[in-house]
């Protein structure tokens, strides 16, 4: 009887065993799985990081030649009124969106709301008194290009960026050749720029120009106006 009763108890120990085994397998192997599929997100998140840092990177605009500052005359105070400079794409980057939001056409007020336009890029104006996060900016292609709005490899852009309105009916050199951008259908419809409540952009201003694409780094100029002002100032 004692002999029977130690069979049984080590038929019993080894069943156990093979249980605790086949459980540890199952384990480990869910364990394995869940490591797997986690190095391959990881390797698929990192991928995708990636090609988007590499697209980051191909997206860059750069300033082509000189940046040049027009003034007017806002009642019998000489004020720069817009900024002009050429853009272009850096050497086989991605394409950049300018779809400008604003046109001018040498009639009525400059510049003009572009209805329906859906500008990607944006336009920023700083200087030792204030700073504008969204300013009026138009583009027109100069040069070869394709036709479309988007700024290519090998195309350029003529940017204007917009800090008052210019009343073209007014000759240049004329008081109150520019105004305010009060929002008003007559002066341009826009208040992006500078309004009543900002400072005249006037000699010696130091300022910083920030154009940022929707995709990619932005472009960056910072000048200072000259000391005597001129219809047309080269700044560089």
């Amino acid at each position: 009887m004692i002999l029977k009763g130690s069979r049984s108890q080590k038929g019993i120990t080894g069943f156990e065993t093979a249980i605790v085994l086949i459980a540890f397998v199952v384990v480990a192997s869910v364990f394995a799985f869940t490591i797997l599929s986690a190095g391959v997100f990881s390797s698929e998140a990192n991928k995708q990081t990636i090609h988007a840092g590499l697209k980051e990177t191909r997206t860059r605009l750069r300033q082509a030649g000189s940046a040049f500052a027009f003034s007017r005359y806002f009642g019998s105070t000489q004020a720069l009124h817009k900024i002009v400079f050429i853009a272009q794409n850096s050497v086989a980057g991605e394409a950049v969106d300018l779809t400008p939001p604003y046109s001018a056409d040498d009639s009525g007020t400059d510049p003009d709301i572009v209805i329906g336009a859906d500008a990607a890029s944006i336009v920023s104006y700083a200087d030792e008194n204030q700073r504008l996060s969204d300013v009026p900016w138009s583009a027109v292609f100069i040069g070869s290009n394709n036709g479309d709005l988007l700024l290519e490899d090998g195309e350029k852009a003529e940017v204007t960026v917009w800090l008052m309105d210019r009343i073209t009916g007014i000759s240049a050199d004329s008081l109150n050749s520019i105004a305010y951008m009060d929002g008003s259908s007559a002066n341009g419809g826009g208040v992006a720029g500078l309004t009543a409540s900002d400072a005249l952009v006037v000699k010696s201003t130091r300022f910083v120009i920030e154009m940022t694409p929707q995709v990619g780094s932005h472009l960056t100029i910072q000048r200072s106006v000259p000391p005597g002002l001129s219809a047309v100032m080269n700044l560089n």
